[in-house]
């Protein structure tokens, strides 16, 4: 077993770097996330969408993301994680800029199609880059950096979205105002790029690559030279030279691991958080908000992810990913079934409805949100990382795109209230899934975690 080196710093400033480098394509993925819920109700009028419509308009992003998602594991595995991330960025650019000029519905989707390849690419490989650089005893709170930058972009568009409505009446908002929220995103996007110029590949990728000189010269970086040769000496124990097939995620080895996060990935798509995040809005009307009110009171829903995201950072390497997905997908469900009843009962105040969206936003924030990612970005072997990753997120993505393109739908035809029931039941499944399956990798390294999973095997 390997022993914590009394050398190595309890939080590399390398590592660190490098991390809130490669997280900004979390800032990328909130930014679409949020953007689309202040522009939506101008897009709708601009373009006169019907509920179909307007949930394929949303999911488009969606099916970029799921598309770019599929991709990143073959691609970051042939020419390396650094790379593809710069793909990314640059594919996120680009759909920016489309998005912000189209005339016709048409030409907006598939602008949001070609971002959606970016912000899904970016979703793999950015926590999984961060986990192969970070220190076993950082590795949590440095990949939930990324959910971090996710909640930062989801925060910060909000009030761009508030700002830029505000900036003229009604009919300029439907004009030019939703193009001028979805323009905004060429900023962060070139930010990104250049950003991704100052960091090296990851040592366990270069040691795929037979480049162990560079792989010791990274972790020496930003580890010390004894805890490099230590990592080092770890990751040539585990070292297979071989790259991997997709074939090999169902051997028993890599079953569990495989299901878990899967499981995950889905689970924290299709228990409602972007329903909320997508449609936030126009949610908010249905309890009677105004436009304008409908747009501050998404703004607090901004808040209440930052806040209980940096908590959630706090936390996962103190308390665990286990503990703390209980505890999130205990009170979410909770939650989802008191919002679900606010919405059956006239007799519930709207002030009620939207103090436990805000708590069901938290309870996500802490648990469901940081920690999927985390999980599904260390508990699969180096050898074949980036494609079981990229299976993980692709899952997710498309699970993903079933609740934003349904999410209308469920609303017109079962109703507000049964749609957060049912998004309730399926929390309620998610509990009984973390209880029973899903194990603990506090404080492992990948190699430990991955002599884990063989143990179980």
């Amino acid at each position: 077993m390997t022993t914590t080196n009394p050398k190595r710093k309890s939080f590399p400033q390398f590592a660190t770097l490098y991390s809130i480098i490669a997280a900004i394509g979390g800032f990328l993925f909130g930014y679409d996330t949020a953007v689309i819920s202040g522009a939506i109700g101008f897009i709708k009028e601009r373009f006169d969408l019907h509920a179909g419509m307007l949930g394929w308009m949303v999911s488009s992003l969606i099916v970029g993301a799921a598309i770019g998602a599929a991709l990143s594991g073959v691609l970051s595995d042939t020419f390396g994680r650094k790379k593809i991330l710069m793909l990314s960025a640059f594919l996120f650019v680009v759909g920016s800029i489309g998005s912000a000029i189209p005339n016709s519905v048409t030409g907006l989707i598939i602008a949001r199609i070609i971002g959606g390849l970016g912000v899904g690419m970016a979703s793999t490989l950015s926590p999984l880059y961060i986990a192969e650089i970070a220190p076993a005893r950082n590795r949590g709170r440095l990949v939930s950096i990324y959910q971090f930058a996710v909640v930062t972009g989801i925060f910060v568009t909000f009030f761009i979205n508030a700002t830029i409505a505000g900036l003229g009446d009604e009919a300029w908002d439907i004009a030019y105002g939703w193009r001028w929220m979805l323009g905004f995103g060429i900023a962060p996007g070139v930010i990104y790029l250049l950003l991704l110029m100052l960091i090296p590949e990851t040592p366990r990728w270069l040691m795929k690559q037979k480049q162990e000189v560079r792989a010791l010269e990274v972790l020496e970086r930003m580890n010390g030279k004894e805890a490099a040769k230590s990592d080092l000496q770890e990751i040539l124990n585990l070292k297979d030279n071989d790259t991997a097939s997709l074939r090999e995620l169902f051997r028993p080895a890599l079953r569990i691991p495989l299901l878990v996060g899967v499981v995950l990935a889905i689970l924290q798509q299709i228990t409602g958080i972007n329903a909320i995040m997508y449609y936030a809005p126009e949610i908010f009307k249905q309890m009677g908000a105004g436009t304008d009110t409908a747009l501050s009171q998404t703004v607090w829903v901004g808040i209440v992810n930052f806040v209980f995201t940096l908590i959630a950072l706090w936390l996962i390497d103190k308390v665990g990913r286990r503990l703390l997905l209980l505890i999130g997908s205990i009170s979410m469900t909770i939650c989802l079934f008191i919002v679900g009843y606010g919405f059956h009962s006239d007799t519930v105040p709207g002030y009620l409805i939207l103090l436990f969206i805000l708590l069901y936003v938290a309870s996500f924030a802490i648990s469901l949100g940081p920690v999927v990612w985390v999980m599904i970005s260390e508990i699969f072997p180096t050898r074949i990382r980036g494609r079981a990753t990229a299976v993980a997120s692709l899952c997710l993505w498309v699970a993903d795109y079933l609740v934003s393109q349904t999410f209308p739908s469920l609303i017109e035809g079962i109703g507000t209230s049964a749609t957060f029931w049912m998004f309730a039941v399926i929390s309620l499944l998610g509990v009984i899934f973390c209880a029973k399956v899903v194990p603990e990798t506090k404080g492992k390294s990948l190699e430990q975690i991955e002599r884990l999973w063989k143990s179980k095997s």
